[in-house]
C-alpha cells in the first residue's frame, strides 16, 4: 500500500503590545496579554477544539487506521497552559489514541538555525521537554520552523540524533524529481527526509474556499481521487499545512470540517493508500536517493525561501540585533530575561515586517496585527532597545563595551523610510 502522511503546524506567537519610544527604560512588560488571550480563545473556538474532536472521532471510527502528526511550538503550548487548558486536554486525548505523533521543533518557533546552532539546540531540547511533559512522547521526527531547511541545518538535526525530518518539496530544488518519495540527506543517509507535496497541500490550505477556483467546491471524493491518481511508482503523499487552516483560515461555512470528516473514509476504503505518521513512513519506506539542498528553502510564499522573514533591510537589521545579544544573555542568570529572549526570537515578529506587495502581500497583511511593516519594525525595535538595556545592565557591561557596541537604538534609524518617525 502507498502512504498518506498528514502533518499540522500548531503555533501562536506571544504578540507584542504597542510599545512606544517613551516606554524604553520604563516598561519591561513587552507582550499584549489581552490580545494573546483573545486570539487564543478565538482560534480555540474556531479551530483547535472542533478539529481535535473531529480527528478523535475519525481515529476511533476507523479503528486506528487514521493517523496524523503535529508540531506544536513551545510558545503555543505556554499559551495553552495560560489561556486554553481545554485545548491542551483535547490534544492529550489525541495523544492517548496512539495514532498521533508529536514532532520536535524550536521552542520559540525561531529562526535560530540560521544564526546560532547552540541556541537552536537549546530551544529544541526545551520544546521536546514540553512534548514529553504533556503528551508522554519523546519526538522521533524533527521539523524546523516553517519547514526551513538546507544541508547544514540537516547536519545539525542529524547530529542531535533525529532520524527523520520533514521539509518543503520546493520546485527550484526538486527539478524533475517528485516529492512523492522518501529521500535522505545528501551526506547523512541515516537522516530521512519527507517532502511536502505543496500542490495537494495548498488545495486544502489555500484554495479550498476560493470560488473562482475551477475545482470549487472541493469534495473529499475528488481529493481522494487526485491522491490516488499519482503515478503508479510513487510511494507517499505528504500533506503538510497550518492547523489553523481548519475553521480559522478556511471558515466552517466553507465546508472544511465536512471535507475532513469524510476524507479518511474515502482514503481508507476507496484508495490504495494507508495513513501513516512521519516516523512510520521513514521506517516503512526506503529512500530512493540523497537530496542536495544548498540554498535555504521554506514552505512560505511562492518563492519557498526566506524572504518572508529576511527579505528587506528592516528584517535583516532586527534579526541581527536580537542575536547580537546572545553572548550577554548567556552570561546572565535571570529567568525573565531568558524567557523574553526566546519569545523575541519568534519568527512572526520578522514576518510582520515583510514589505512584499505582490502575490503574497495579502497573506502577510492577514496574519499581521500591525497597520504596516514599518510600524511592526518600530515597535519591535523599541522593545529590543529596552531589552538590550536590561541585558547590558544585568551582565554588568562597562562603558568601554558600550563605546564599541553603541546599541540598537542608535543603529536602526537609518532603515526608516522618509517621513516615518519614532513613536
Amino acid at each position: 500500500m502507498k502512504k498518506l502522511c498528514f502533518y499540522f503546524q500548531v503555533h501562536q506567537p506571544f504578540r507584542l503590545k504597542n510599545y512606544r519610544f517613551f516606554d524604553i527604560s520604563v516598561d519591561n512588560q513587552y507582550f499584549d496579554e489581552k490580545k494573546n488571550h483573545d486570539i487564543m480563545r478565538k482560534v480555540a473556538h474556531k479551530c483547535y477544539l472542533p478539529m481535535n474532536q473531529l480527528l478523535l472521532e475519525q481515529i476511533q471510527a476507523h479503528n486506528g487506521n487514521f493517523k496524523v502528526a503535529f508540531s506544536i511550538s513551545g510558545v503555543c503550548i505556554e499559551q495553552f497552559e495560560l489561556y486554553a487548558q481545554d485545548v491542551l486536554e483535547s490534544f492529550k486525548r489525541l495523544a492517548d489514541t496512539g495514532c498521533v505523533e508529536f514532532i520536535a521543533e524550536t521552542y520559540g518557533h525561531s529562526l535560530s538555525a540560521l544564526k546560532s546552532p547552540e541556541e537552536f539546540k537549546k530551544q529544541v531540547a526545551k520544546q521536546t521537554a514540553k512534548i514529553e511533559q504533556h503528551f508522554g512522547q519523546t519526538p522521533k521526527t524533527f521539523r524546523n520552523t516553517e519547514l526551513i531547511y538546507n544541508n547544514y541545518i540537516g547536519s545539525i538535526v542529524q547530529d542531535m540524533g533525529y532520524k527523520t525530518m520533514i521539509t518543503e518539496g520546493a520546485d527550484h530544488v526538486m527539478g524533475w524529481r517528485s516529492p512523492n518519495f522518501l529521500y535522505s540527506h545528501c551526506q547523512h543517509p541515516d537522516l530521512k527526509l519527507l517532502l511536502k507535496n505543496y500542490k495537494l497541500s495548498d488545495d486544502i490550505a489555500f484554495r479550498f474556499s476560493e470560488r473562482s477556483w475551477e475545482s470549487w467546491p472541493l469534495k473529499s471524493e475528488t481529493f481522494a481521487h487526485w491522491v490516488d491518481s499519482i503515478p503508479w511508482n510513487e510511494e507517499i503523499v505528504n500533506l503538510f499545512m497550518d492547523y489553523e487552516t481548519f475553521g480559522e483560515h478556511q471558515w466552517e461555512d466553507s465546508g472544511i470540517f465536512d471535507f475532513m470528516r469524510e476524507l479518511p473514509n474515502q482514503i481508507i476504503n476507496h484508495s490504495q493508500f494507508d495513513f501513516v505518521t512521519p516516523s512510520e513512513a521513514a521506517k516503512e519506506l526506503k529512500p530512493i536517493s540523497g537530496i542536495d539542498i544548498h540554498s535555504t528553502i521554506s514552505w512560505a510564499d511562492a518563492e519557498r525561501d526566506l524572504t518572508a522573514w529576511l527579505g528587506n533591510p528592516m528584517q535583516d537589521d532586527a534579526f541581527d540585533s536580537i542575536y547580537a545579544l546572545e553572548y550577554l544573555v548567556n552570561k546572565i542568570d535571570d529567568d525573565k530575561i531568558k524567557d523574553d529572549w526566546v519569545k523575541l526570537q519568534t519568527s512572526d515578529h520578522f514576518y510582520y515586517m515583510c514589505t512584499k506587495f505582490w502575490s503574497d502581500g495579502d497573506v502577510h497583511k492577514y496574519f499581521s496585527h500591525y497597520d504596516s511593516p514599518y510600524e511592526a519594525f518600530l515597535n519591535y525595535m523599541n522593545v529590543l532597545t529596552d531589552f538590550e538595556e536590561r541585558v547590558r545592565n544585568a551582565a554588568g557591561v562597562d562603558e568601554e563595551y558600550r563605546e564599541v557596541h553603541p546599541g540598537i537604538l542608535e543603529n536602526f534609524k537609518k532603515f526608516l523610510p522618509e517621513g516615518v518617525e519614532l513613536n
